[in-house]
C-alpha cells in the first residue's frame, strides 16, 4: 500500500521542528524566549467573546449556510467598501475555517493540473504547498534586499509564461513586513491585467501597518478586482487566531465554487465564532480602540527590536508592516560553536534554541536561505533578553 502522490510533494515544514522544541523546553521548565510567534500575543477583545457568549446562550450553534451567515458577510461587505474601497456583494464572500482554509479554497477553484503560479520570495510557506495539493505549480521569482525584498512589475513580466495562471500578492509580507507603495501595486496591476491573470491577495496582516498605508491590489481597477481573490480573516487584527475565521472575497463564479467545494468538505465554519466575528467588524468604536493599542504596543516592539539588532551590527529588512523582521545570518554560516557546524539557517537556529534558549525561525522554507525570522510578538522584556542572548551566542561563535 502506498500514500497519495499528492501527499508526497508536500514538503514538511522546518519551522515546526524549531516550535515543537521550544515548546518542550517551556513544559520541561526551561525559560525559553520565543521570537517565532506567528499571533499576536493579545486576548481576543472582551467585546467579541462576550458575542460569542451571547450566541451560545441563544442556541445558535446549528450549521449555517456553507459560505458564511448572512449577517457576517454583509458586516465584510461594509469593511471591504470603507477600508478598501471595494463593492462586492454577500454573493461574492466565502467564510471559511480561517485564511488558509480561504487559499486553499481559492486555488482549488482557478487551478487546472500544471498551471504556474507566480510566488515572489521570500513568501509564506504554505503558498508553494497548497498550490502544489491544487494540482498548481509553484514558480519563484527571487527578489532583491535592495527592494525590500518587494516583487516589480518588470520582475513580474519576466516570469510570465503561456502556462501561468495566477499570481500571489502577499500585502504586507510575511515573513519580511514589507508594505507596497500604491505606485509599485498600479505598476504590478498594469502587468497583471495585460496577462490576464488570476490574483490571490492574501491581506490578512493590513491593518498592522507602520508609516505606510496599506492598499488593496483589487482597487486596481474594475477589471483586476473581476479576477482577483481577496483574501483576508480576523486573525491578526483581532487577535483570533484559535477562533479560525477567514474569507475571501471574489466574483460570483470563483466564490460559488468555492462555496460549493466548501459544502463537500468542511461544510461550514464554526457557527459560534461567525457570530463573534460579525460583533468584530460591527463594533467599530470597540474595534478600533483595540487596534489602535495594538498597533501602537507592536510599532514600539518593532522599533525597539532594530535598534538592538543595530547594536548588534545584524543585517536586517526594515518591516513597515505585519509583526516580523527578517535577520540575515550569512555572515555566520560555516561558524561553530561546542563543535556544532552552522551550515545553514536551520542550524543556526538549532544551536541558539540548544544553546540560548532562544527560538527564532529559519527561513529556508520561506525561500530565503540566509536569514531567520524574529517576530515581535513578544514583550519588551522578552525582546531585551532574546536579543541578550542572541549577543553572547554570536560572540562565542568562531570559525
Amino acid at each position: 500500500m502506498e500514500i497519495a502522490k499528492r501527499a508526497k510533494m508536500i514538503s514538511p515544514s522546518l519551522t515546526l521542528e524549531i516550535t515543537a522544541r521550544a515548546k518542550k523546553m517551556k513544559a520541561d521548565g526551561m525559560r525559553v524566549v520565543s521570537f517565532a510567534a506567528g499571533e499576536p500575543d493579545f486576548n481576543t477583545p472582551e467585546y467579541i467573546v462576550d458575542a460569542g457568549r451571547r450566541a451560545l446562550d441563544l442556541g445558535l450553534t446549528k450549521y449555517t449556510p456553507a459560505a458564511g451567515t448572512l449577517e457576517l458577510r454583509n458586516a465584510i461587505c461594509d469593511k471591504l467598501k470603507n477600508d478598501n474601497a471595494l463593492d462586492y456583494t454577500p454573493a461574492n464572500i466565502v467564510v471559511s475555517n480561517g485564511a488558509k482554509h480561504s487559499l486553499f479554497n481559492a486555488f482549488m477553484a482557478i487551478l487546472n493540473p500544471g498551471d504556474e503560479v507566480i510566488i515572489p520570495s521570500p513568501y509564506w510557506l504554505s503558498y508553494p504547498e497548497i498550490v502544489k495539493m491544487a494540482g498548481g505549480v509553484p514558480v519563484y521569482v527571487m527578489t532583491k534586499p535592495e527592494n525590500s525584498f518587494k516583487i516589480t512589475a518588470a520582475e513580474l513580466e519576466n516570469a510570465v509564461t503561456d502556462k501561468t495562471k495566477a499570481f500571489i500578492h502577499n500585502n504586507p509580507n510575511n515573513p519580511t513586513g514589507a508594505v507596497y507603495t500604491r505606485s509599485e501595486i498600479n505598476a504590478l496591476g498594469a502587468v497583471i491585467e495585460k496577462h490576464e491573470l488570476f490574483v490571490v491577495s492574501d491581506e490578512i496582516y493590513e491593518k498592522l501597518t507602520y508609516e505606510r498605508k496599506h492598499h488593496s491590489i483589487a482597487a486596481y481597477s474594475d477589471v483586476l478586482k473581476d479576477n482577483t481573490i481577496v483574501i483576508n480573516g480576523m486573525s491578526k487584527t483581532y487577535s483570533m487566531t484559535g477562533w479560525r475565521i477567514g474569507y475571501a472575497a471574489a466574483n460570483e463564479q470563483i466564490a460559488a465554487a468555492m462555496s460549493s467545494m466548501q459544502s463537500h468538505s468542511t461544510s461550514n465554519a464554526n457557527s459560534i465564532a461567525q457570530y463573534a466575528s460579525a460583533a468584530a467588524l460591527v463594533d467599530k468604536l470597540h474595534g478600533e480602540a483595540f487596534l489602535e493599542g495594538m498597533k501602537a504596543t507592536f510599532d514600539a516592539r518593532r522599533a525597539l527590536m532594530m535598534l538592538r539588532l543595530q547594536r548588534l551590527g545584524l543585517e536586517f529588512i526594515e518591516p513597515k508592516g505585519a509583526f516580523y523582521v527578517m535577520v540575515s545570518i550569512k555572515k555566520f554560516i560555516g561558524k561553530s560553536l561546542d563543535g556544532q557546524r552552522i551550515r545553514s539557517a536551520f542550524d543556526f537556529a538549532s544551536v541558539l534554541l540548544d544553546q540560548e534558549r532562544v527560538a527564532v525561525i529559519p527561513c529556508e522554507s520561506f525561500g530565503a536561505p540566509d536569514y531567520v525570522r524574529l517576530s515581535y510578538a513578544a514583550s519588551e522584556i522578552d525582546i531585551e533578553r532574546g536579543l541578550d542572548a542572541i549577543k553572547l551566542f554570536l560572540a562565542q561563535l568562531n570559525d
